[in-house]
């Protein structure tokens, strides 16, 4: 096989882009996971409260509520980027061997790079709900705690 029509140093550049949105995926898996862990530990301080029946149970059920949507809303983000990753895995898999079957797979590079891309923006949308929900949480709880120190 003759690599001189595309050349070695081209296709290992040509693998970088994905590899950067490998790096970058990592990353915001990284900062989901650890989002996911925080809300599962409020979650679970949450039912404890809810267990010794606080006198604000109604307070948190809805806290409760809205603790677990946010732990949905990160498994799925996880799960976004997850398939991100795989299809930027993918791409770059796929740029090395369209070269060495001779540019042979058309547009399936390309395909996975938009599907790893779409995947980043569903994420980001998921995470950007998960973020608003986090501050509404964050509101409410400032908000009772400012009614408790009033009484």
């Amino acid at each position: 096989m003759d690599l001189s029509i595309f050349g070695e140093h081209a296709i290992l550049t040509a693998m970088l882009a994905p590899a950067l949105l490998m790096a970058a995926t990592g990353s915001l898996l990284i900062s989901a996971n650890t989002r996911l862990a925080r809300v599962v530990d409020r979650l679970r301080a949450l039912i404890k409260e809810w267990k010794d029946d606080a006198p604000d149970r109604e307070q948190r059920d809805r806290q409760i509520r809205r603790h677990r949507i946010r732990a949905h809303l990160v498994l799925r983000t996880c799960q976004m980027l997850y398939l991100a990753l795989g299809a930027f895995v993918g791409t770059s898999l796929g740029l090395a061997a369209d070269t060495l079957f001779n540019f042979k797979l058309g547009m399936v590079p390309t395909a996975l790079a938009v599907i790893g891309v779409l995947c980043l923006l569903v994420a980001s949308t998921l995470m950007w709900r998960e973020v608003s929900l986090a501050v509404t949480s964050f509101d409410d709880e400032l908000d009772q705690e400012l009614a408790r120190r009033r009484n």
